[in-house]
């Protein structure tokens, strides 16, 4: 496969920016609809008569089917072409949201739920990988990627404004309904501007083995923190499913290691600078997940804040995100080693985190809680940014949506892991605290409140230590200069060299 193949002679696609526009509506919709429904539950759960014990199930049907067939996504985007799956994926994704908010009872709301999941799956790594295919120069590549980047960080918290919205002045069909519109246009538009380039396509046979076992072996992990969060760390179903999940993803790796076509070549994770990303990316998440289920409860429960007043206070990270991305990260990315960009990032993330840790509750939100989330915002922006690009720099074109796949699969995993451990933490802490202070308290709902914030903050140190984590990865596993230059996919046998090759910027 010729680099002219991948990039004819006409020059990159005129119409790059307005795909652009589309690609980024497309996700900024899947992104919304993780925290979306989470303020809409309570009211659905109601109306549908779904009980305490399976509430869980409208966010777990979609995770699980999201998180276990994104892998298989990515290499269908790579084999049937990544527009005609982009397509696939919204009008699927929007028929599983009008389904959704017509559900009459719980059968009905679990499967439209699992399907947006499955329709979610083609439709995140076919998305991610049209950016790395589209965007070949390196400035253009960077602001296309700060875009993408800003939307996939602030997205979910846009969707607790717009969910706090729908839910209090319409109703919480309405979380589902509003897809719609965005799939549509995001559809059309794709299906009359995007272009894809020629060459990019990886033809090979469909590595069946390896479908199975990624798909089941996700499945089981994403199962089993989530049943983790409900049942306990030792309850049996819990251990069954972490050991199945060990085993059946060993023996997806050593399966791909003898294929001849393998599901995710090896290559695309034993790239040091990719692996790195993936890494830092997943555990970066598990602090961000916990983050805002623990501020939504503290805002709401402790403060007493409406689902609206909750959503707009979570605006300074929104702003920070945006301001990280696309002014701080796009800009330095052509001129700085991406390390650079993402340890710093991930440990000012931190320092925002380590502010919320002193939450009581009577905290002030301009004096504590605004400065935090500004910092979280910035920080998690700078090093979302080059840490999106990177995961599909220099990959070869045949497989970029394999690629975008496991960044959305380190995002997705790192997300199920966050929400249960963290919610674990917060849980004993809560209890350990109740059963220290019960003897001497003469007001039990304020004992409540004071042991709900002790749990937060308990599990808001452990967020602090994942994300310095985060930084040391990034700094250590990511050794690649900066991205200047013309960042064409990798025509090389192993899928790497591009990257080496770049010259490492002096600092």
């Amino acid at each position: 496969m010729s680099q002219t193949a991948l990039r004819p002679d006409t020059g990159p696609d005129a119409n790059r920016w307005k795909a652009l526009v589309f690609i980024a509506l497309a996700q900024l919709m899947v992104v919304l609809d993780a925290t979306i429904v989470n303020i809409a539950l309570p009211s659905a759960q109601q109306d549908l008569g779904i009980s305490d014990g399976n509430r869980q199930w409208v966010i777990t049907a979609y995770a699980l089917a999201f998180g276990g067939l994104l892998l298989f996504g990515g290499r269908i985007a790579d084999l049937w072409g990544r527009k005609r799956t982009f397509v696939t994926g919204l009008v699927g994704f929007a028929a599983a949201s009008a389904l959704g908010g017509a559900a009459t009872g719980e059968a009905m709301m679990l499967g439209a739920r699992a399907l947006q999941g499955v329709f979610g799956a083609l439709l995140a790594p076919a998305a991610l990988s049209l950016l790395a295919v589209m965007f070949t120069d390196a400035k253009e590549r960077a602001k296309a990627f700060g875009i993408y980047g800003a939307i996939a960080g602030g997205g979910g918290a846009v969707g607790l404004i717009l969910g706090g919205f729908l839910t209090e002045y319409l109703n919480w069909r309405w979380t589902f309904f509003v897809n719609i519109p965005f799939a549509v246009i995001a559809a059309l538009g794709a299906y009359f501007v995007i272009r894809e380039p020629a060459g990019g396509r990886n033809r090979s046979p469909l590595d069946i083995p390896g479908v199975v076992l990624s798909t089941l072996g996700l499945v089981a992990l994403v199962y089993g923190f989530t049943r983790a969060e409900s049942d306990g760390w030792s309850d049996a179903v819990t251990v069954t499913m972490f050991v199945a999940s060990v085993v059946l993803l060993a023996a997806f790796v050593l399966t791909e290691a003898k294929v001849k076509s393998p599901l995710l070549p090896l290559r695309v994770l034993t790239e040091r600078n990719r692996g790195g990303v993936y890494l830092s990316l997943g555990l970066a998440v598990i602090a961000m997940f916990g983050l805002f289920l623990f501020l939504t409860y503290y805002l709401q429960i402790v403060k007493g804040y409406s689902p609206v007043k909750t959503g707009f206070a979570f605006l300074p990270m929104i702003v920070g995100m945006i301001t990280g991305s696309t002014q701080i990260g796009a800009r330095l990315m052509t001129r700085v080693p991406p390390r650079l960009l993402m340890a710093p990032g991930f440990l000012l993330a931190a320092v925002g985190m380590l502010l919320l840790t002193q939450l009581e509750i009577g905290t002030s939100y301009a004096g504590l809680i605004l400065p935090a989330q500004l910092m979280l915002g910035l920080g998690m922006g700078t090093a979302f940014m080059p840490a999106m690009s990177l995961a599909t720099h220099g990959v070869e074109a045949r497989d970029a949506g394999v690629a975008s796949a496991m960044v959305n699969t380190s995002q997705q995993v790192g997300g199920a892991i966050g929400t249960a451990l963290l919610n674990t933490i917060a849980a004993s802490a809560t209890t350990a605290y109740l059963t220290d202070h019960a003897a001497g308290a003469t007001n039990p709902k304020l004992l409540q409140a004071q042991a709900m914030v002790e749990g937060y903050t308990s599990a808001i140190w452990w967020a602090v230590g994942i994300l310095v984590a985060s930084a040391l990865i990034a700094a250590t596993f990511i050794t690649t200069g900066h991205q200047g230059g013309t960042s064409a996919p990798a025509d090389s046998s192993d899928g790497a060299e591009d990257e080496v090759k770049i010259p490492v910027m002096a600092h």
